[in-house]
């Protein structure tokens, strides 16, 4: 499908060229800066340096004072305190983080995670009868919990008292816990909105610990789960997020848990064995690593197995037991994969066999074999393939149930909001949601989802696109000039990887397909005076032909290393080529 290519707006030229001077950097790494609205040497300094003691104080977060009396007088009492959070990696990480804190000194505590399948999403009961079973007369939750008004009210009545410490936007009513913290709450001063789930239980043992006196320090060791939880929520890496985020990773890096280390145990990262190396690993890890390494074996054993093993293996300081429990959720991750492959093989033939779906301006598609721990997986993938808004169901205890993905600048929340009337339960936000009804309704809801999406799509969030930051001459890019672009990192929302575009390049008549489907090329200027730059263009293939001719095309990269026989060279990462491209005028025309 081809993709429309979009430029951000530029910097102001003045600005630019002032933060070029100040900084004695490259004009097209300022004109980055700028657009991120750093415009002065301390901001560039607060950006590339990140620092723990810029973070906000906890207290100013609403309810925040009540949390902690709540929990310094449950410690007090010697009352039991149950940990509660979501099956997925910013639930796991946060229930990991908090009860370790807590566990240093009460240790009466323990933690509980939902089953997915028999309890879903959230607070349940099932979780609350666990904690009077066990005698637990306090629940703290993480990552959940902001709309359980009535399981809330459950809980009271049995002399349970929440403490909720959520991240997403709440409804009209805010449960009465004896605290909520959520930064979206309407009625929250905190300065900072976008913390993740175990964000937020950060911000509350940073409270604890500076109401007992406890050194900052003692609680960094926590800041390797917030990354993971930052990564694999895809919230923005900004503000306070990217302090955290920054010194999480370097921890990460330099001191791994030994849960994270038999993570990686299966995957192609590696034990450093170079004694010198300030590194624990045979590379630096990013946040790309957390995303599609750690993050989705951490959510496996949600999907496949026991939330639980996720947590044990968190919180594990035993070598032997953090191997056992890797090894299983290695399995469970397998597992998944296989579970969703098919998922998604099955999907995509059912589209190809039906032209009516084909046609239609949205995806729904439902298979009651399919595991329900993959379907968001599977509707995101979908929407990769068609780009269309997509709902993927599957039967789970007599409903339909699953997860909707949508694409740029249509909110799927809303679609699925109009449809309300005829579902059981929806929740979610603009771009990803979930949802479930009475097997009876699923033709009606097709039919409406459907009908609305046809009325209310644009035109424009029917092509994909790619966010160009800047048109780039090839000869800009040296070591130098990469070293300071790294420094951008860690990259995210709000502060994703620069995308680069040059206007007329060559191969230099090497181009070949490698993998699968995949084109190598070395990039020149069409006089050839230029450097010559290797790069390497995904699932491109089909293009090799037309580039062997020798006709000036445009692309659109990525700058990044490559490693191979034990040489490191820089490496264009082409997202995009177009073959036959109108020479650009201004910066407001589009590709």
């Amino acid at each position: 499908m081809d993709k429309k290519w979009v430029f951000k707006p530029q910097g102001d030229k003045e600005e630019t060229e002032r933060l070029s001077t100040l900084l004695n950097i490259d004009e097209n790494l300022s004109n980055l800066l700028v657009q991120r609205n750093i415009l002065t040497y301390d901001d560039a300094k607060a950006f590339f340096r990140p620092d723990l003691k810029a973070l906000h104080d906890p207290f100013l977060m609403k309810d925040m004072d009540k949390a902690v009396e709540r929990i310094e007088r449950a410690v007090q009492d010697e009352e039991g305190i149950m940990v509660y959070g979501d099956y997925d990696v910013d639930g796991t990480t946060a229930v990991a983080l908090v009860y370790s804190f807590l566990k240093t000194f009460h240790p009466r505590i323990g933690f509980y995670v939902p089953d997915r399948y028999k309890e879903g999403y959230g607070i349940s009961t099932q979780g609350i009868d666990h904690a009077e079973e066990q005698g637990y007369s306090l629940i703290i939750a993480l990552d959940c919990g902001i709309k359980a008004i009535e399981k809330v009210a459950y809980a009271a009545e049995k002399k349970i008292d929440f403490i909720i410490c959520d991240h997403h936007l709440p409804g009209d009513t805010i449960p009465d816990a004896v605290a909520v913290l959520d930064t979206k709450r309407h009625d929250c001063p905190y300065p900072f909105k976008g913390l993740s789930g175990c964000g937020v239980g950060f911000k509350l043992i940073q409270a604890i610990a500076e109401h007992r006196n406890i050194p900052f320090e003692q609680i960094e060791q926590y800041l390797d789960l917030v990354v993971i939880s930052i990564a694999a929520d895809i919230v923005p890496i900004t503000g306070e997020n990217r302090i955290l985020a920054y010194h999480g990773l370097k921890l990460i890096n330099t001191k791994p848990r030994k849960g994270i280390q038999a993570i990686l145990s299966y995957t192609t990262v590696k034990q450093s064995e170079n004694l010198l190396n300030p590194v624990y690993f045979t590379r630096e890890l990013n946040i790309n690593d957390l995303v599609f390494l750690i993050g989705p074996r951490i959510n496996a054993a949600g999907r496949i197995g026991d939330a639980r093993n996720s947590v044990e293996l968190l919180i594990c300081d035993d070598k032997d037991y953090a191997v056992k429990l890797g090894k299983q959720i290695d399995s469970y991750n397998k597992e998944r994969r296989e579970k969703d492959m098919q998922a998604f093989d099955d999907a995509l033939e059912m589209i190809a066999n039906s032209e009516s779906m084909k046609r239609e301006p949205a995806t729904v598609v439902y298979h009651p074999d399919w595991s329900q721990g993959v379907l968001g997986i599977v509707a995101s993938r979908l929407t990769e393939v068609h780009y269309k808004p997509t709902v993927v169901l599957t039967l789970n205890n007599g409903m339909y149930t699953g997860s909707a993905r949508s694409v740029k600048g249509f909110d799927i929340h809303e679609a699925i909001d109009h449809c309300s009337d005829l579902l059981e339960h929806f929740g979610g936000h603009t771009y990803a949601a979930g949802l479930s009804l009475k097997p009876e309704n699923f033709d009606a809801f097709r039919e409406k989802f459907i009908t609305y999406v046809q009325n209310n799509i644009t035109e424009d969030s029917q092509v994909p696109e790619i966010e160009i930051d800047a048109e780039l001459d090839l000869r800009h890019i040296t070591p130098r000039f990469f070293k300071i672009l790294r420094q951008f990192a860690p990259f995210g929302p709000d502060n994703m990887t620069p995308v680069f575009m040059t206007q007329e390049v060559i191969d230099k008549g090497f181009v070949r397909i490698v993998g699968n489907n995949h084109l190598k090329l070395d990039i020149i200027d069409p006089d050839r005076l230029g450097p010559v730059i290797p790069a390497i263009a995904f699932q491109q293939g089909s293009k090799k032909d037309d580039i062997q001719k020798e006709i000036p095309f445009a692309i659109c990269y990525q700058i990044e290393e490559n490693e191979w026989n034990n040489t490191v060279t820089l490496q264009l990462n082409i997202k995009d080529i177009h073959l036959n491209h109108k020479l650009l005028s201004n910066y407001n025309n589009v590709l």
